[in-house]
């Protein structure tokens, strides 16, 4: 199956960090994986690159709830990017929030690809790399 690029994720557990970087290893999943703390490092981090005019990530795995910014303050910014910058980059948000408000604001996001409830498991990654596959 093929594999991504560039995958990064926004979370700030680094449990669930150091657990989804092995399963993508072991999966072999991506080429690279860029890793943000939290919303606003990641958004700074994204800006620096498409300032420099380097790809974006294809695929961004993020979490809603982080200090100093959340998943949907980064949504906020990440939107403000140009689209031509931004057009092939895949959202997938990854939080353990069960909280039906967080499921409908999902909706408001057409960049936003899915739900996954955490942990990532290897057959989260295998839909995500099916779906790309495919579009």
């Amino acid at each position: 199956m093929k594999k991504v690029n560039s995958t990064c994720i926004i979370d700030d557990d680094p449990i669930f960090i150091y657990g989804t970087k092995r399963i993508m290893k072991e999966s072999n999943f991506s080429n690279e994986i860029l890793v943000y703390n939290n919303g606003q490092d990641a958004i700074d981090g994204l800006l620096e690159l498409s300032n420099q005019d380097k790809d974006l990530p294809d695929i961004i795995f993020l979490d809603l709830n982080m200090p100093l910014m959340t998943g949907w303050e980064f949504l906020e910014d990440f939107v403000k990017i140009p689209i031509q910058k931004r057009e092939k980059v895949v959202i997938y948000i990854v939080s353990s929030s069960v909280d039906p408000r967080d499921l409908q604001k999902v909706q408001d996001y057409n960049i936003i690809h899915k739900y996954i409830l955490k942990p990532v498991s290897p057959q989260d990654l295998e839909s995500v790399l099916a779906n790309i596959a495919i579009a």
